[in-house]
């Protein structure tokens, strides 16, 4: 009897201290999406920059995301951690702390609903909610293996962060449809962009944007008044995963990680330089769910 009480003892007082010393987090929420990693990542990144005085969010992994949120004048840490509960379901858990209140928080949370667990809750309900809300703005559909474009283009190079692809796409339009237009060149094609380089963990790309044109002669080429930012040459056609995306360009890459988890998925080996084409010009406004891209992911070459 007594040995029973000992373990009992033990097992309760190993429980405490865990409880109060160990456990890295003071409260955990889940909730459930169907999409895929790279969009909730990127998705709480967006949400954390429209935040009043935002703190970069700290990566540890495409999964895994602490972020700071300040909320009058207390601070919460957040650990976001990422799973697949299945094929086409993603686990997002939020593990929260308060580092000033940790143990009046672990006293009272088992007997009442903080004020702590209140906060907690509707921080990670906001995000839920513009998780889902844009969501609903996007459309991505994988179409399979198929060949790229193949053009001959007038192009810029360009670095830029995720977010602002577009907005670096924008600010060069009308300097690549001037070149066309005031070369008398025939376009031919959309317009278009290839990533050359992609960190993920810093959200960094270096791209060219460009614009197709029928090649004319070499003499012509040679007689063009070309910027000193534009560029000229041929972008060979490449075997890719293809899909169609419908939304705001800004952020197409969802059609980027959609292509990403077809090809683990189904075992086909890519490299992560996605190629769009643009069938819209955001400069002319309009319904941004009828935008559309098609979005192509290179196959590895054998």
């Amino acid at each position: 009897m007594k040995i029973v009480t000992w373990g009992l003892l033990i097992a309760i007082l190993g429980t405490l201290i865990w409880y109060f010393f160990i456990k890295e987090y003071d409260y955990q929420i889940n909730f459930e999406v169907k999409t895929t990693t790279g969009t909730v990542n990127q998705s709480i990144k967006s949400w954390n920059s429209s935040h009043e005085n935002p703190q970069p969010i700290q990566q540890i992994s495409e999964k895994e995301l602490i972020q700071k949120i300040t909320i009058k004048d207390s601070s919460f840490t957040y650990l976001w951690n990422i799973s697949p509960k299945n094929d086409s379901i993603l686990k997002v858990t939020a593990y929260i702390s308060d580092a000033k209140n940790r143990f009046k928080n672990r006293i009272t949370i088992p007997f009442y609903e903080t004020d702590f667990e209140k906060t907690s809750k509707r921080v990670t309900e906001e995000l839920f909610n513009k998780l889902n809300n844009h969501l609903k703005e996007i459309k991505v559909k994988i179409e399979g293996k198929e060949n790229s474009p193949s053009n001959y283009a007038a192009y810029v190079s360009l670095k830029t962060h995720q977010i602002e692809k577009a907005k670096g796409m924008m600010e060069n339009f009308n300097l690549l449809s001037s070149f066309v237009a005031d070369n008398y060149l025939e376009p031919s094609g959309q317009p278009f962009l290839e990533i050359t380089s992609w960190n993920k963990t810093t959200d960094s790309l270096s791209f060219n944007f460009c614009f197709p044109f029928k090649k004319p002669d070499s003499v012509y080429i040679d007689s063009l008044t070309i910027n000193s930012k534009i560029s000229i040459k041929q972008f060979p056609s490449k075997k890719a995963l293809k899909a169609i995306y419908n939304g705001n360009y800004i952020t197409s890459d969802r059609a980027w990680y959609a292509l990403e988890d077809y090809a683990k998925k189904n075992n086909i080996p890519v490299e992560m330089f996605p190629i769009e084409v643009f069938y819209n010009n955001p400069n002319m406004g309009g319904d941004e769910h009828n935008w559309k891209t098609e979005v192509y992911l290179p196959l590895k070459k054998e």
